[in-house]
């Protein structure tokens, strides 16, 4: 069971700027370089099928055209996300949120799962994805994150004991009300316009707080003299 404050560096997007973003590929570098816990994306096929992906389409990460909302699991699963990426990936397909969560069990790595639902999908994404963390044992230290309250609290109505953060780009006194009148145990930042008092205002709150996007080790060191819990990178390897 994840238990604050949890580990100190997360792995942007399962590989961060190593491998083809939210893939296998990704995991496995990070559990390579040692790194003890990864962040990665959450929504729903069309069939109801989470899948492991970012953006609500396909064109950024695999240069071809499609909807995930409006394409079945089965499609998406076959995407080639790794060509687009580099050569050396080629065949590195979408993963689903089941084999991510077995893939992080056998390389003992924390997962924070943002939950990244299309536009429109806020409840239903929320409460897939608490469902199955109930139902599978999937041997996995999870913490719950989203920009979305609306798919945070559907999941934290399935899944009560999971510990919440909520996301937000900006530090906010409303983010935070919003963040404690969820039970999150956290607020996670974006780097730009946070100053060392919004982390003691957060922390007196009882908020422990994670920033992304932090990719070198001075500015890592820096923010965790602030008093931040820990960092989102894409460079794991320069920041570890």
């Amino acid at each position: 069971m994840f238990a604050w404050p949890g580990p100190a560096l997360y792995v942007h997007r399962c590989g961060g700027a190593l491998a083809p973003e939210n893939t296998l590929a990704g995991l496995n570098i990070a559990g390579r370089l040692g790194c003890a816990a990864v962040e990665f994306d959450v929504m729903l096929s069309a069939d109801g099928v989470p899948i492991v992906i970012h953006d609500e389409t396909l064109e950024r990460t695999a240069g071809r055209q499609g909807r995930v909302s409006r394409m079945a699991a089965a499609e998406l699963l076959a995407v080639d996300v790794g060509q687009a990426f580099h050569p050396a990936f080629r065949g590195e397909t979408l993963p689903s949120f089941e084999s991510v969560l077995a893939a992080c069990a056998g390389l003992s790595l924390v997962a924070n799962v943002e939950i990244k639902p299309a536009q429109g999908f806020e409840v239903e994404t929320g409460r897939v994805v608490g469902d199955m963390l109930v139902r599978r044992e999937h041997g996995v230290d999870v913490l719950l994150s989203s920009f979305s309250a609306e798919a945070l609290e559907a999941a934290a109505q399935r899944a009560p004991h999971l510990p919440r953060a909520l996301l937000t780009e900006t530090y906010s006194t409303v983010a935070q009300a919003r963040a404690l009148q969820l039970g999150c145990g956290g607020l996670n930042l974006g780097r730009r316009g946070l100053l060392p008092e919004h982390v003691r205002q957060a922390t007196a709150a009882g908020l422990h707080v994670l920033v992304y996007t932090v990719n070198d080790a001075p500015e890592a060191a820096r923010l965790r003299a602030w008093g931040v819990t820990g960092v989102f990178s894409d460079r794991p390897d320069l920041i570890r």
